[in-house]
């Protein structure tokens, strides 16, 4: 029985090779408010609304979709954070309930907006490398 040696091509075409975006760097780019390409250019405009296009290199952010990734991420970090301390805090001091509101309510709305714009840019810096949403130069297929 003699079989094919040809390549098989499953889903169409081969893909075109891009370089390798580094990740790490892309991501830390984005969570200190930086554009994940160059590092030079502010990435946000507002609060949580990305530029269009970077100032310094001129990539274009207008097509990032985060969506609800950096919510999520804030819920999960702040969540883990504040429960920790929480129980550390009723384990070793005796604190009427009225306190433990007063302290974690403030503790967890500050964290919360302290983490939610780095958190997006991380994101963006994520779909940045990965070409994700736009950032290859071709348009999203669904």
């Amino acid at each position: 029985m003699n079989q094919s040696v040809e390549p098989q091509i499953f889903g169409g075409a081969p893909a075109i090779a891009r370089p390798v975006r580094p990740l790490l760097q892309a991501m830390w780019r984005g969570f200190c408010s930086r554009c994940p390409h160059c590092g030079e250019g502010k990435l946000f405009r507002a609060f949580v609304k990305p530029v269009d296009a970077c100032a310094a290199c001129g990539e274009e952010f207008h097509h990032q979709r985060a969506d609800d990734l950096p919510a999520y991420l804030t819920i999960f970090v702040v969540g883990h954070v504040v429960v920790a301390g929480f129980m550390g805090v009723e384990a070793s001091v005796d604190l009427p309930l009225w306190a433990h509101m007063a302290m974690w309510g403030p503790i967890t709305i500050l964290l919360s907006l302290l983490l939610l714009q780095p958190l997006k840019g991380a994101t963006i810096g994520l779909q940045w490398a990965y070409y994700m949403h736009g950032f290859g130069g071709e348009a999203d297929h669904i």
